[in-house]
């Protein structure tokens, strides 16, 4: 049915032509935006995907968000991998990160982050001065990140490979202040968007697909760099036969 309606409302717009941008100029342009995007979502009516996901983000916000979290979590990990053409034994791109990075969306960083955002809204609730706007940032970005991507990172070395205290931390060192860094550049931008733009309910979706490109950019960098430094180890292992006993176990990665 959806598509039946794309269609119609393609063929609405255009009378069966090709959209003709030169005279309309801007408005048009605006219109026919507006109805694909009205065609893709059925509108804002209540049979709308979008007003159907805000529902069950207010009738079952947990949930949703842990369902959401598991899924775009899985798909990153996935997408990811194809970026960096990271391949398991297989030569698959689906390997045994991304169901454990699923699990990791849903039971981990979907409860944390339901907390901390929840926390953050119920603190600045009915506060929109421009200085509680920027003191919301603030702790946003010296709190809420800081704890978020420091599980982060642990977990990411479990799922790597990481089995003792010393790998996990060497881990966390390394890549907090990047990951802080990438944080710091974007999350002022996203939450002052949210902040101009969004009614509150709708900033959880945002969020979703904020952190999910930013993830993915993250992710597909490290599986490079992790794949250069593999290849050079591999090469050092071919001069001297040697094997550090503290390398991640990557049996079935």
């Amino acid at each position: 049915m959806s598509s039946v309606r794309f269609k119609e409302s393609i063929q609405q717009t255009t009378n069966g032509q090709a959209p003709d941008f030169s005279k309309g100029g801007n408005q048009q342009r605006h219109d026919y935006a507006h109805r694909i995007g009205e065609a893709v979502t059925k509108g804002e009516g209540a049979g709308g995907y979008l007003q159907a996901y805000l529902k069950q983000l207010q009738s079952n916000p947990l949930r949703t968000k842990m369902l959401t979290s598991g899924t775009l979590s899985g798909l990153q990990e996935l997408l990811a991998s194809w970026i960096a053409q990271d391949r398991n034994k297989n030569g698959h791109y689906f390997t045994s990160r991304v169901p454990k990075m699923a699990a990791y969306g849903a039971l981990i960083s979907a409860p944390l982050g339901h907390f901390l955002i929840s926390v953050l809204q119920f603190v600045f609730a009915g506060r929109t001065s421009l200085k509680a706007k920027i003191m919301q940032i603030l702790a946003s970005n010296l709190i809420v990140a800081p704890i978020q991507n420091s599980i982060y990172l642990v977990s990411m070395a479990i799922i790597a490979g990481a089995r003792t205290f010393h790998q996990v931390r060497a881990t966390v060192r390394a890549g907090f202040i990047p990951v802080m860094r990438v944080s710091w550049i974007t999350s002022p931008i996203a939450l002052a968007f949210a902040q101009q733009f969004l009614p509150q309910e709708t900033w959880v979706p945002f969020f979703n697909i904020v952190a999910f490109v930013i993830g993915t950019y993250i992710n597909a960098h490290t599986k490079k760099k992790r794949l250069a430094a593999l290849r050079k180890k591999r090469y050092e292992e071919g001069r001297d036969g040697g094997q550090r006993a503290d390398d991640y176990d990557r049996r079935g990665y």
